[in-house]
């Protein structure tokens, strides 16, 4: 389906139906979440519409203790059948040695995040991520589908601020992550992210604002 159509099909739908109209259109969904501030949003509704969808999760082996815990705290609640991507052994110690995350940190990003989901992508129609238009500049174009190297994407939340996601996840009750009250409002790798105010918090001093999974 040509992509232009499915945004004008798209755009007009809540994210709760845009999921239902997902599994209309594709049957091989890549579902992917690193279970930060807001994943609980999406993984809520994706368990209302299909309890069957697998999670993927990058596991980097540079997550936040509180995130895993975080993890395993949704897993159990929702009881979502999560997949752990891991990057090749010898490249992850590479990069533990080297402290590539210092040095070259869209390196150290390739070979832990990028590279392994790159591995599994082939196997799907559509690849769903969380990505919300008001989280940074370069998201800000996004629209419910995008093409990325040869990839389809879908941003169900994309036209949502990060205050909906809170205010869902209050209002239903669910956890929030550990990391959120001690100012944490983005989380990703413990050496890359500080507590901060929207993504303000992630590669301090650095050029970089994504870790190179949507650019």
């Amino acid at each position: 389906m040509n992509i232009d159509v499915l945004n004008s099909k798209y755009a007009p739908l809540s994210p709760e139906q845009r999921i239902k109209e997902l599994y209309k259109d594709f049957e091989r969904v890549l579902f992917t979440s690193s279970f930060g501030t807001t994943a609980a949003f999406l993984l809520h509704l994706f368990h209302k519409v299909n309890k069957d969808q697998a999670v993927h999760f990058l596991d980097t082996t540079y997550h936040f203790n509180e995130t895993l815990v975080y993890k395993q705290q949704l897993t159990a609640l929702l009881g979502l059948n999560v997949i752990d991507v891991k990057p090749e052994e010898w490249k992850n110690k590479f990069t533990q040695e080297d402290k590539t995350w210092n040095s070259d940190p869209d390196l150290c990003c390739s070979i832990n995040k990028v590279e392994p989901l790159d591995k599994i992508k082939p196997d799907f129609q559509v690849w769903v991520s969380g990505l919300m238009s008001s989280q940074n500049k370069y998201r800000g174009s996004l629209k419910v589908f995008d093409q990325k190297d040869g990839m389809l994407k879908f941003y169900p939340l994309v036209d949502l601020k990060e205050q909906d996601a809170f205010d869902y996840i209050k209002q239903h009750q669910l956890p929030e992550h550990p990391l959120l009250k001690a100012g944490f409002n983005s989380v990703g790798c413990f050496h890359c992210t500080v507590a901060g105010k929207g993504r303000s918090g992630r590669w301090v001093n650095k050029s970089k604002t994504e870790c190179g999974l949507h650019l």
